[in-house]
């Protein structure tokens, strides 16, 4: 028996499940709480309660182990992660304000360098890298990885490939090439696919790490891979240098685990967690594709994924008021207040306290702890008082907060991944209704009945009561939810009176004092999936007027997709006619001229598939097929006469992962 483990890392859950790969069929699952201040922890709790499921099953028995994550995304949609210094070839800083660069660098440092090359591959401008040298070496005390894009390094990417290597002669950083990442122009995209994946490097490297660690403690001897983006399989060690190809890996793991266990073939599939839901749609038992490249936290990469909808909404959602004092839930996310209180025994007395006030405070319910450990970076003064603060756990704000002190060095904690808030979120809500026990219930009911008296005008509480407030918040994350599902599967993004006739057709019981009412016929299954799913999907269906269905071991959904799927790698060569009877061939490596167009495709199609086959094994796969596209793009002119304009040629690399012993 052929038994492979899947692992699915979220951000507030880790999901394991062993997997008969010769019948096809879950033999166990086990769920625990990601422990992020050390992966290691959560990885071997879930893998450990599988196993003891399945006491039959030696652990080493197991072939394959494959690891799903949305920590990836997580990280980007809250704005999260490690400062990178992003090396910019032949641009100046105007290119910062294209794709959403500047801010998504935030503070962190530029470099620019003379160089860059020409639509046609030469060289634009010589590369001065003995001047950079110094800035270079600067960067080390600044930041935990590098990126480096060049003007048209698609076209010709040697002097990326020359600062890389300089790069990594004198800093111990993890380096990203924007070359590397993707082979379409736009320069300012792909620099931000770079920096992306720079800054995701160490955040990657943690989760491979504890993963790799346990397998070693229960003796598993077997290949590790990461599911990417697009749902299909790469090796952990590919993962390492290519973590941005993982963002929307939870989510494609997700479709694909969901696809399995439903056995639907057409359908609207919604993934809800603690900290986002994704939702995708499903034809002809393939997941639609993003055609322009991911889109997460705002941010449009270059990275082949699959067309998710992704919103900072889940049962760890921050509660908070819009701009017209409405409730609004998301997008960031806190740890409940009920989970909170499990593991401290301090929470409760600090609400208790609060609650037996007369009046309400502005930080009332909220507590601050340590997300993870610092690495790099220096803290100011008022941050570092804040982290001191937080060694020895968690602490009310009111605390924090005290004698005046500014809220703003929390805060930045916050945006850096360091520290967490907690609160009040629809998981709390959950527990006050009785529809979520697992946690510390009464905590939940304190923190509703102090949040439901915050003002949300001068004199006007948020709600009459805790229990009040807590349908406000399920009622608001099912008519968030519904709208998410809409604006999924609609062409285009519904203008602002069509989401207005929506928030109708969706609120509890319509909007009592119009009319007109409205009605949402979804007309395509909802497949729900994800740990809350049974608790919220059902109303959410129900207000969709559609189908519904929650599969067999949903809650573990992504955890069984990464191990359901295979591998595949997608390599692109342009060819190019920069002179009437050349054509050059714009490979990896730089570019090679022809006199010929047929011998350049000859040579073109050679190098694709030299370079798919071994990104493929590289990646993991064994029994590798490949097919190979050509679309020659020519313009007609003069009535009759036709001119070569340029050809892309396609390798697409499939395979099996390879098993332990295979």
């Amino acid at each position: 028996m052929a038994v492979l483990l899947g692992i699915d890392t979220g951000g507030t859950y880790t999901d394991a499940v062993l997997f008969d790969d010769e019948t096809r069929t879950v033999l166990a699952s086990a769920k625990a709480l990601t422990s992020k201040h050390d992966l290691s922890v959560c990885v071997r709790e879930a893998t450990t309660a599988a196993l003891q499921s399945a006491p039959e099953l030696d652990p080493t028995q197991i072939r394959l182990v494959s690891l799903s994550t949305t920590l990836a995304t997580n990280a980007l949609v809250e704005q999260h992660g490690f400062p990178v210094g992003l090396i910019l070839i032949g641009q100046d800083e105007k290119a910062l304000d294209r794709a959403g660069l500047r801010s998504a660098m935030g503070s962190d440092p530029v470099l620019f360098l003379e160089g860059g090359h020409g639509p046609d591959g030469h060289e634009r401008a010589p590369l001065n890298l003995k001047d950079a040298l110094p800035k270079i070496d600067a960067l080390a005390e600044k930041v935990s990885a590098v990126a480096i894009c060049g003007y048209f390094g698609v076209r010709n990417p040697t002097h990326e490939v020359a600062v890389r290597d300089a790069v990594r002669a004198r800093i111990d950083l993890p380096v990203t090439c924007a070359h590397e990442m993707a082979s379409a122009l736009d320069a300012p995209r792909r620099a931000l696919t770079a920096l992306l994946n720079a800054r995701l490097v160490p955040l990657i490297q943690q989760l491979i790490r504890a993963v790799e660690s346990m397998l070693t403690e229960n003796g598993i001897d077997a290949p590790l891979m990461v599911v990417k983006g697009d749902g299909s399989l790469i090796a952990a060690e590919t993962a390492l240098t290519r973590p941005v190809e993982t963002i929307l890996s939870g989510p494609a793991a997700s479709v694909v685990g969901a696809q399995f266990l439903s056995g639907r073939e057409d359908c609207v599939i919604s993934d809800i967690g603690g900290t986002t839901t994704d939702i995708a749609v499903l034809q002809n038992a393939r997941p639609v594709l993003a055609p322009d490249g991911a889109v997460v936290g705002g941010y449009r990469t270059m990275v082949e994924a699959i067309a998710v909808h992704t919103i900072g909404l889940g049962g760890d959602s921050e509660i908070g008021l819009d701009d017209e004092k409405r409730l609004r839930v998301g997008p960031r996310r806190m740890v409940p207040i009920s989970l909170l209180a499990r593991d401290h025994d301090t929470v409760v007395q600090v609400l208790q306290a609060q609650l037996a006030r007369p009046w309400p405070k502005p930080h009332d319910g909220r507590f601050a702890l340590k997300l993870r450990e610092r690495r790099g970076g220096a803290l100011s003064r008022g941050e570092q008082r804040v982290w001191d603060e937080l060694q020895d756990g968690p602490k009310s704000l009111e605390q924090l907060l005290a004698a005046r002190a500014p809220e703003q060095p929390l805060l930045r904690l916050v945006d850096r991944g360091l520290v967490i808030l907690s609160g009040f979120t629809p998981s709390d809500a959950a527990h006050v209704l009785g529809l979520h026990a697992d946690w510390h219930a009464e905590a939940a009911r304190l923190s509703a009945d102090l949040s439901a008296r915050t003002e949300r005008r001068p004199g006007i509480p948020l709600a009459d009561s805790g229990e009040d407030l807590a349908r406000q918040v399920i009622d608001r994350l099912t008519v968030q939810s519904c709208m998410a599902v809409v604006e999924t599967v609609l062409p285009d993004a519904p203008g602002r009176s069509a989401r207005r006739f929506m928030e109708s057709a969706f609120a509890a019981d319509g909007a009592a004092e119009e009319l007109v009412g409205f009605e949402v016929r979804l007309r395509r299954p909802l497949i729900g999936i994800g740990a809350p799913a049974r608790t919220y999907y059902p109303e959410i269906a129900r207000r969709l007027n559609t189908e519904f269905d929650v599969p067999r071991f949903a809650e573990v959904c992504n955890a069984v997709g990464a191990v359901a799927g295979g591998v595949s790698q997608r390599v692109q060569v342009l060819i190019t006619s920069p002179a009437e009877g050349l054509f050059r061939v714009h490979g990896l490596d730089g570019v090679t001229d022809f006199r010929n167009l047929e011998e350049a495709a000859a040579s073109a199609i050679g190098l694709a598939e030299t370079e798919a086959r071994a990104r493929a094994i590289d990646a993991g796969a064994t029994e590798i097929q490949i097919e190979t596209t050509r679309d020659d793009r020519v313009a007609t002119v003069a009535g009759s006469f036709q001119v070569f304009i340029e050809s892309r040629i396609g390798a697409t690399a499939f395979g099996r992962p390879k098993l332990a012993g295979a």
